[in-house]
């Protein structure tokens, strides 16, 4: 057996159509064979494949098979929030059908409408002009005040994330998610940890449905108008304070251009691109969101960085394990401590 033969025939990679077809069968509505799977190749953790069939495209996200981080993988919470949002102003997919028997396909999945549309990568919209640019931020932010203005009851989402203070609760999800994946000691993270420990902001009794992991290549945009159609990848959504997604959004925006599988846009001339600066892009979502301004943002800024080092340090060890999603997955551990050096930055000039 080759090396190229070994690594397509990665557990990660490989579904069986046949048991997937007859299972599929009278449980999605017009769903008949043969059936075609193609595993998408962006993102690293839930494997996401596109399902093809004479009659309809569909898309398949599953749990990756292998011994899973507690409450990491939630396949069945992003079926569960999609489904709430299918006629809110919030663009879903529209969601099929959840399959929790993880003897079919060896780990929960499940099967949603296929959109066609266009998804960027590149933070500074490189194929665009400056007109479209500007639109295409305008509706980023439009849909995130759209998000954050969910009515949590009438969508029957009260009881989809805990009470109590959001960012404790993370801080200590997020701080046990990382030490459980933790390869080496990390000193910068560490440090950054120890912070926000001792600076975590009193409950201000914000509440609103976040989506966790809110950035440009997780919306899909209408194939030639600035609109999104379908926001994607809803595994850390959760009850939780708006204030979260913003800061993580804007964080990413102030990484380089080249960061793992993040686009951002470190010492781009954001206005000569027709791209709104970090203020501009805050205070059009307080307007948006009848809010005065944000206290605590350098607060909220390092507090990204942390959660998404954390992140990335859990799929260092799922390659480390044999079980990620992604050929590339290994190589991300590089970027923990620069994101914890960036965050530490954060806090000396801003906090």
């Amino acid at each position: 057996m080759n090396e190229a033969t070994a690594k397509s025939e990665s557990p990660v990679d490989k579904l069986d159509v046949a048991r997937l077809e007859s299972y599929l069968k009278g449980r999605v509505e017009g769903f008949s064979g043969p059936v075609s799977a193609t595993k998408f190749s962006g993102g690293q953790s839930n494997p996401t494949f596109k399902l093809s069939t004479p009659g309809r495209t569909y898309v398949l996200r599953r749990q990756p098979p292998g011994k899973l981080l507690k409450s990491a993988h939630a396949v069945d919470r992003e079926f569960r929030v999609m489904r709430a949002l299918q006629d809110s102003a919030v663009p879903v997919p529209r969601v099929m059908h959840l399959c929790e028997d993880r003897d079919v396909l060896g780990s929960m999945f499940y099967v949603m409408e296929y959109c066609e549309g266009r998804i960027y990568w590149d933070a500074a919209l490189p194929e665009l002009d400056n007109s479209q640019r500007s639109a295409m931020y305008e509706e980023m932010s439009r849909v995130l005040a759209a998000l954050h203005s969910v009515e949590i009851e009438a969508a029957g989402l009260t009881d989809y994330g805990k009470p109590g203070n959001y960012f404790e609760r993370q801080f200590e999800r997020w701080q046990g998610q990382y030490r459980a994946s933790e390869l080496q000691p990390i000193a910068a993270m560490d440090q950054l940890i120890q912070w926000l420990g001792q600076h975590l902001p009193e409950d201000d009794g914000r509440i609103a449905l976040v989506h966790g992991d809110y950035r440009l290549d997780n919306i899909m945009f209408h194939p030639t108008e600035p609109r999104a159609i379908a926001v994607l990848d809803w595994e850390l959504s959760t009850l939780g304070h708006p204030f979260a997604d913003l800061a993580y959004q804007c964080m990413q925006l102030r990484m380089p251009a080249d960061s793992g599988n993040i686009s951002g846009l470190m010492g781009v001339d954001r206005k000569a691109l027709g791209i709104p600066s970090e203020q501009e892009y805050v205070a059009r979502y307080c307007a948006r969101m009848g809010i005065e301004r944000i206290d605590n943002w350098a607060f909220y800024l390092a507090f990204s960085f942390f959660r998404l080092a954390a992140i990335i340090q859990g799929v260092a060890k799922r390659a480390a394990d044999g079980n990620a999603s992604s050929k590339n997955a290994a190589r991300l551990g590089a970027f923990v401590e620069p994101l914890a050096q960036l965050a530490l930055d954060v806090i000396a000039k801003e906090a």
